[in-house]
């Protein structure tokens, strides 16, 4: 063999390469060629005549030696061949499709339970959604409510923390490691020392309620009723000649949050405000008391912008959102002894005045003094948010993210009881099907439950604050389970209009509470989203992630057709039994159809290929917008106030949002799904819409809520709408413009797609 190798080696030149692999990487190989000698050792290069491996081969070889080279020239190319044959072979390829999975490689892999079975089994919808249709049963909710019923469940409290430990420990059972997100945050409460006061000539009221987040000091001046406080409600008491500037006014709670009434009275130069439960709107006993907060805003109004961590010292700074006017709420009863002597002017009827005291007049007053006391302060708390994941098999970096708020001002078992045994059961379910059940869900699943969320969101803002750079990128959708047990009969839902269309398969797919047929049937098959969708108020716990942080987001109610609400929120009457009365004591099954609702709505989403957020759905709620704006400025144009203006430039940027709209529903249809990363950037620009709807010209300090269709502030599309000052107009119009360009081009991906007329 030595002598046919030698022979070999003088054919080829007497030079020897030996190629192998240096350092794999995924897109080739470095390869790394070096000589051998004839006795396979690496030897180094030099002159020929320096290395005896080098020499020339001599001009005469024997024939035996040509036989001996013959043979094994054969012999290798028959090996070679073999070689060949073995390592070409096609292997068998699978097809794959938007519902099935794609063979997740080991880079990928996550910590979890174990999975067996081939990688690329992906379970079909149906059986997942009857799966989790199985585990979601009434009985056991009946178990978790009662567990999670708690007497008191302030914010920061030893009770709050108790249960946030429990959490904590039950995601850890679970195998979901769980963390904690702990945050120093102002949180005003009741001066136990000094209680806050009414006094209105001999009567002198205790208050035992508040709003957190008031002003504080005392203020005497004239009582005026401003029925719910609308801004069409405080133009009827100044048509009726009653001055608001200075004055005290009574409000009756509804229609609008305590935020918004006491801004509105603000900027009509009221000093103080007093809210109280018109049993018109609120049927239950006259002495209940009403809390809740003033900030209009989220999280913690001392640090806005920004996470509260750590004691971390910033330069003082407060929310533009924070009332600079006393406001305190008082009960039925002590709201029934001012409106007896108020005096004054009488409303008109048309004007909805009348509350629901046939004996009372509900006059406007403005002649009788009312001395108004709020000795609020501010504790600066330790709260605490607590997490669990279920990792995703293939993308375990994006994440659907379920919350709830568990703390209440009183018992808060509809308010927080429900929303946290939703939350837990849900991870129960979710964590036996991976484990037990071969479900492995594409995408990551994030529980998330939340402290002070009386306040404000408060927790959940100061998650998004402190770790904004990262989620809006990563967490494509926020599921609110906060009130999603309010009665049974009916259904409500606020959403992004990224949602709607899974809003609306979600509703086929889950049953009705009254027994027969689906949930869409609850609320009619026809126009579905006039009777079903509402607007997404501030005061919505989903509200900070859609219009803040620019995430999808839903947030739904099971309630009693006669009303939209639950009246017992904001009290201590939040129990049990009233939710039982409401929901006809079948509580534990309604919450089970919650848990299933969103249970659907989230596993869709980490289960499909492609994400089940419809950007078309858009193009119908920017269109009203921009007809709306282009209405209003044609007008002001008519009446000679804008001249030079055009409003080409906005529906030039609305049109460019369409087209970006429709170009990535073409990419979906006409996408190779067994490209997986053809598949990912499809989805890249998808949760792109929603983030890139935020203005960039604003500043969270001053307006926190910044999305220019569904946000509140002089940036949005609404506003411009309505605003007659020509130079704010011509500023707030072309940024909002160019916000809207923006996000078009952010949907197009590539610089070389992007449609950019203006």
């Amino acid at each position: 063999m030595d002598r046919v190798r030698s022979a070999f080696n003088s054919v080829l030149g007497s030079e020897r390469y030996s190629r192998f692999t240096l350092q794999p990487a995924e897109d080739r190989e470095r390869h790394v060629e070096v000589k051998l000698s004839d006795d396979g050792t690496e030897v180094e290069e030099g002159p020929a005549e320096g290395s005896p491996s080098f020499r020339p081969a001599p001009p005469y070889q024997s024939r035996r030696s040509l036989c001996y080279l013959i043979l094994g020239t054969l012999s290798i190319f028959l090996f070679g061949y073999l070689v060949g044959f073995v390592s070409h072979r096609k292997p068998k390829v699978n097809a794959a499709s938007c519902d099935t999975q794609l063979a997740p490689s080991n880079r990928n892999q996550t910590a979890g339970p174990p999975y067996v079975g081939p990688v690329d089994a992906q379970m079909d919808w149906a059986d997942v959604a009857e799966l989790l249709t199985q585990k979601l049963i009434s009985q056991a909710f009946d178990k978790t409510l009662s567990e999670f019923d708690q007497p008191m469940r302030s914010a920061g409290s030893e009770e709050d923390t108790s249960l946030a430990n429990r959490l904590y420990a039950e995601f850890k059972k679970l195998k979901m490691d769980p963390w904690n997100d702990i945050h120093y945050v102002q949180l005003q409460k009741i001066n136990s020392a000094r209680p806050n006061r009414v006094t209105f000539g001999p009567n002198d009221f205790d208050l035992a309620s508040f709003l957190a987040y008031s002003a504080t000091g005392r203020f005497l001046g004239k009582l005026v009723y401003g029925n719910y406080g609308l801004q069409k409600d405080l133009e009827v008491v100044r048509k009726n000649g009653v001055e608001l500037k200075g004055c005290v006014l009574l409000l009756r709670a509804g229609n609008i949050s305590f935020a918004e009434q006491v801004d509105n009275a603000e900027k009509m130069g009221v000093s103080a405000v007093l809210i109280y439960p018109d049993v018109q709107d609120y049927k239950y006993v006259a002495y209940t008391a009403l809390f809740g907060h003033v900030h209009k805003g989220s999280g913690d109004p001392y640090t806005p912008g920004f996470p509260s961590f750590n004691h971390t010292q910033f330069p003082p700074a407060q929310s533009a959102g924070l009332p600079r006017i006393l406001a305190q709420t008082i009960a039925a009863n002590q709201a029934a002894v001012l409106l007896q002597t108020i005096g004054g002017p009488e409303a008109d009827a048309a004007s909805g005045f009348k509350g629901g005291v046939g004996s009372l007049t509900y006059s406007l007053g403005g002649v009788q003094d009312v001395t108004v006391e709020v000795n609020n302060v501010l504790v600066n708390t330790e709260i605490h948010n607590v997490f669990g994941v279920i990792k995703g098999s293939t993308e375990p970096d994006r994440y659907v993210v379920l919350g709830a708020q568990r703390d209440a001002w009183g018992r808060g078992y509809a308010r927080a009881a429900v929303g946290t045994s939703v939350l837990l059961e849900l991870a129960r379910a979710v964590s036996e099907m991976v484990e037990k059940d071969g479900f492995r869900p594409r995408r990551s699943l994030v529980f998330a439950s939340w402290s002070a969320g009386e306040y404000g969101s408060v927790g959940a803002t100061e998650w998004l604050e402190g770790y904004m750079s990262s989620i809006d990128k990563r967490a494509f959708t926020y599921i609110s389970l906060d009130g999603v047990v309010m009665g049974r009969g009916s259904f409500i839902a606020s959403a992004s209009p990224l949602l709607y269309s899974l809003l609306e398969s979600t509703m086929k797919e889950v049953k009705s509470p009254l027994g027969s047929g689906s949930v869409y049937d609850l609320v009619g098959k026809t126009a579905w989203q006039t009777k079903a969708l509402r607007p997404m108020a501030m005061g919505d716990p989903a509200y900070p992630f859609l219009a803040s942080s620019g995430i999808p987001s839903v947030s739904f109610h099971f309630i009693s057709p006669e009303t939209e609400t639950y009246i017992y929120y904001g009290t201590n009457l939040d129990s049990p039994d009233h939710l039982d009365y409401q929901t006809n004591h079948r509580t534990g099954e309604i919450a089970a159809l919650a848990a299933q609702f969103a249970g659907r709505m989230a596993l869709r989403l980490v289960h499909d290929h492609l994400l089940r957020l419809n950007v078309s759905q858009y193009s119908k709620v920017l269109l009203q917008a921009v007809a709306r704006v282009m209405k209003h400025l044609n007008q002001l144009r008519r009446s000679g106030q804008l001249k030079d203006l055009s409003p080409t430039w906005l529906s030039q940027a609305r049109g460019s949002f369409e087209r970006a709209a429709a170009s990535i529903s073409d990419a979906i249809d006409n996408t190779d799904m067994n490209d997986r990363e053809a598949c990912r950037i499809l989805n890249d620009r998808i949760m792109k819409v929603e983030h890139t709807l935020l203005s960039p010209y604003v500043t969270p300090i001053d307006t926190p809520f910044r999305h220019i269709l569904l946000g509140q502030g002089p940036h949005t599309l609404a506003s411009i709408a309505e605003t007659d000052d020509t130079e704010q107009l011509r500023t707030e119009l072309a940024l909002a413009t160019w916000t809207l360009q923006g996000s078009a081009n952010a949907m197009e991906g590539n610089i070389w797609d992007m449609d950019n007329e203006i």
